[in-house]
């Protein structure tokens, strides 16, 4: 078998896959995605979770609202009139919250009525719950449980550059991999970025990306 890189018909845009097969598990988010398969067994009917920028948040909400039968709501689109309906399957994914994002009052009413129908809710942030205008509000999320997202470690930001290439129909070599993963920041946001890069230079320069090739470019992205 080849060990050059080679182009994979593996998909034909960058759109996320948000199946539960596509999730890549490791250490960083083990208590997230139990939270997940935990259900409906969970201590707390509504909870909180967090993490940076592309960290799988959405991933598995996806997942959960899937399982759950759960509609899915960005925090800025909630308001007073439509918090009832968006209640109505008993389960719900409200993504994005954060101070100043949203209508609170809204968002206040929508956690008081899914209590009182024992509905699920799963909200969620890149950051824990902070200080909000409504003084009710702030203590009803700071008392939520709150699972957070860790950073990647060494193997599973490996995996993630290995799916985001194959995503776009690079195939890469552990030498790339090995490279690329030494000299970004471990964050998912990071190995987002890099891999976009370098399937653009790489396009608009018209060679395979090789680990030559990465380290021409991210050498020239540094200077």
């Amino acid at each position: 078998m080849s060990s050059h890189p080679r182009q994979l018909a593996l998909a034909l845009c960058h759109a996320e896959n948000f199946a539960r097969e596509d999730f890549l598990s490791g250490p960083s988010n083990a208590v997230a995605l139990a939270l997940v398969d935990a259900w409906p067994d969970w201590s707390h009917r509504t909870v909180m979770l967090t993490g940076p920028e592309g960290s799988g948040k959405s991933h598995l909400a996806a997942m959960w609202a899937q399982a759950a039968g759960a509609r899915l709501i960005a925090a800025r689109a909630v308001e007073e009139a439509n918090v009832p309906a968006a209640l109505a399957t008993g389960a719900l994914v409200v993504e994005d919250v954060a101070a100043g994002s949203f209508e609170e009052k809204a968002l206040f009413h929508l956690l008081n009525l899914a209590r009182e129908q024992d509905a699920f809710v799963m909200l969620t942030a890149r950051t824990p719950p902070a200080t909000f205008a409504i003084a009710d509000l702030t203590s009803r999320l700071k008392a939520l449980p709150v699972v957070a997202i860790a950073p990647p470690d060494d193997g599973l930001l490996r995996a993630v550059l290995l799916k985001l290439f194959s995503d776009r129909q690079l195939a890469v070599d552990e030498a790339l991999l090995g490279y690329v993963g030494t000299r970004i920041e471990r964050s998912f946001a990071a190995a987002r970025a890099v891999v976009a890069l370098l399937d653009a230079e790489a396009m608009r320069r018209k060679r395979p990306l090789t680990r030559a090739l990465a380290a021409e470019i991210l050498r020239t992205s540094e200077s």
